[in-house]
């Protein structure tokens, strides 16, 4: 048997010194283990965090450096010999790259008798590149660090292993050659952030990255017959998550250890390297392969492929048989077929597991505004509608209502019902409240300036409210929280550099209609989740009367939009070209309120082009 533990950990984002020792503790944790355990598994990039950008030259270390380094935590934390993988980005032969070390700590390598005296030479059993990177979407990894060139298996001390880094686990070739080798454990460290919502084969909600995964490795595992330990990141990098959600799934493709969403754990379990040979015994599909790829590959590469002028080999095939009628034997079906696809009812693309919804929310609050900026209070404008009510009851679910401050700020001219609806969110959630008039500063300002049409007159109430929000963050050293949902974003619905001012918003990644759901599922009061929305700049008001539709289309067609359908294939889901071409004219307008402002270029050193930094490094 081999004892192995996987330690899903939240990194201190660009502190390698910090998470080292945070390592360092997770080596302490296991040595208090009976029996104790012969190799612990941490994730992809757990020396940094993943997102760091520019700053991999600053996190980066040699493997040696590394080695050297958890040797000496390994000694601090009395801990028994053992082997460990460590996801870190490195230096190597003045490159960097996204690496995995494998070494044997204390005198579990061969020929050292004591802890402390392994040396690289024998303690460093391998170091694995990470071959594919990704460089799409959110990811951008190619610009920052260079590729790996190959995937094998190597010894350790008790058995065979090979690394494959997150991505490269998704192609299933290098799960093939990694097995190929010899491997009878898969390690894959991965740092991949959560994205959407799916449910897996037992029926669980999960986001839908960590279902992806689980059939990943699955697949891996059940294919080859080798055993497949998942180590996944915690924690949240500039609004990305981290679920951890690792897993450990046995040689016939089965889950037998799976780790906890959002939180930080060491999972641990004995692996029976002798399932490999029952495992491939009941299903021999690597030996086949062994036998079979000779022939499957001899001609690869050979032969021209498209539109070229090689002359088409003749397809080699027996003719019909039993007669030379043209009518088939086989008779007609004579029932009709389910039919998938185009044209079937596809559901609502906008359904949302409020469960997981409300636990991936407070924990990407608990981790942005307590772990990574160093608050223990937030502080959240109240207007009385749902958006700021869902606001205030996440961060009360993440920070305490202790530690939750509600500001309301009305102007002249605000409806009586947003002071009130507000008032009743700060009554039900028992916290701190501060109502703030913001009538002279707005009056005081427009009476020197003169002619103050609506539009201006609620853009300056707008930002009157962030300057009393920021003063007040600073008083009570409480971090603001933005209110602003994605429908809104994305049509510009906002005052720049006023509703989008909060450097975190848990709500921007959700559309009007979900936040509506979510507000529901948490307790939102019905009288604010029935009331249409306003933002109670202008006497009369409301977001879907300046739309010109209701939500439950602008968001739906926004959802097509973004997913890169043209025009003319939204409306076949249903909606007019008119309305269509409303919500895209705002889309396509409001770019602009989306991103910094635009800066000239004018050094190799800019910053956002070639400096780079993400926000929470």
């Amino acid at each position: 048997m081999v004892r192995l533990a996987i330690a899903q950990l939240r990194p201190t984002k660009g502190e390698y010194a910090v998470n080292v020792q945070r390592i360092g503790g997770a080596l302490a944790q296991v040595a208090k283990l009976e029996p104790p355990v012969d190799l612990l598994i941490f994730p992809e990039t757990a020396t940094s965090g993943y997102f760091v950008e520019g700053g991999v030259r600053d996190v980066a270390v040699t493997a040696g450096t590394l080695f050297r380094d958890l040797t000496l935590q390994h000694a601090a934390a009395h801990a028994p010999p053992l082997d460990v993988a460590v996801g870190f980005y490195e230096v190597f032969q003045n490159h960097f790259h996204n690496s995995c070390l494998y070494a044997s700590l204390g005198n579990a390598s061969p020929g050292n008798a004591s802890p402390g005296n392994v040396s690289p030479a024998t303690g460093i059993r391998h170091v694995h590149r990470k071959v594919f990177l990704p460089t799409y979407g959110m990811f951008d990894e190619e610009r920052f660090v260079e590729r790996g060139h190959e995937v094998r298996a190597f010894d350790t001390r008790w058995g065979r292993a090979a690394i494959l880094i997150c991505e490269d686990a998704w192609h299933s070739l290098t799960g093939t050659i990694a097995a190929l080798d010899g491997a009878q454990l898969v390690i894959v460290p991965s740092a991949s952030p959560a994205r959407g919502t799916g449910v897996d084969e037992e029926g669980t909600r999960l986001p839908a990255s960590i279902v992806r995964w689980e059939r990943v490795v699955r697949g891996i595992a059940g294919e080859h017959g080798v055993w497949v330990a998942l180590a996944n990141l915690v924690g949240f990098e500039g609004g990305k998550g981290f679920p951890g959600g690792s897993a450990l799934v046995n040689p016939s493709g089965q889950i037998v250890l799976r780790g906890p969403l959002f939180e930080e754990a060491v999972l641990t379990y004995d692996v029976d390297l002798d399932e490999l040979t029952r495992a491939r015994a009941d299903s021999p599909l690597l030996a086949d392969l062994e036998v079979n790829l000779p022939h499957l590959i001899k001609n690869l590469g050979g032969r021209r492929t498209g539109g070229g002028s090689k002359q088409r080999e003749a397809v080699q095939f027996d003719p019909a048989t039993n007669g030379s009628s043209p009518v088939s034997r086989v008779p007609p079906p004579v029932s009709g077929v389910h039919v998938i696809g185009k044209g079937v009812d596809e559901g609502d693309p906008l359904a949302l597991d409020c469960e997981l919804a409300r636990l991936w929310l407070v924990s990407f609050l608990r981790d942005e505004v307590v772990r990574r900026r160093g608050f223990t209070k937030g502080i959240v404008g109240l207007s009385g509608g749902v958006d700021s009510s869902l606001t205030a009851f996440l961060a009360v679910l993440a920070l305490g209502k202790e530690n939750v401050v509600g500001v309301r700020m009305p102007y002249q001219t605000s409806s009586p019902e947003s002071l009130e609806h507000a008032g009743l969110v700060i009554e039900r959630l028992g916290i701190e409240s501060i109502t703030i008039d913001i009538t002279p500063a707005v009056d005081g300002y427009l009476a020197q300036i003169g002619d103050a049409d609506p539009l201006r007159r609620g853009n300056v109430c707008a930002r009157e409210r962030m300057i009393v929000l920021f003063d007040l963050s600073a008083k009570h050293k409480a971090l603001p929280i933005g209110t602003s949902n994605k429908s809104e974003r994305l049509l510009g619905y906002f005052t720049w550099h006023a509703d989008d001012t909060p450097p975190v918003n848990p709500l921007g990644d959700l559309f009007k209609t979900q936040v509506r759901a979510l507000a529901r599922h948490v307790g939102v009061p019905d009288v604010i989740l029935r009331k249409p929305p306003t933002p109670d700049l202008v006497p009369g008001q409301t977001t879907e009367g300046d739309y010109g539709l209701e939500y439950e289309k602008v968001d739906r067609i926004l959802y097509y939009l973004i997913r890169g359908m043209k025009a003319a294939e939204v409306v076949a889901h249903g909606f007019s070209a008119e309305e269509v071409a409303t919500v895209q004219r705002r889309l396509e307008s409001t770019h602009w309120k989306r991103r910094l402002p635009t800066v000239a270029v004018m050094s190799q050193t800019a910053i956002g082009e070639y400096y780079l930094r993400p926000v929470d490094y």
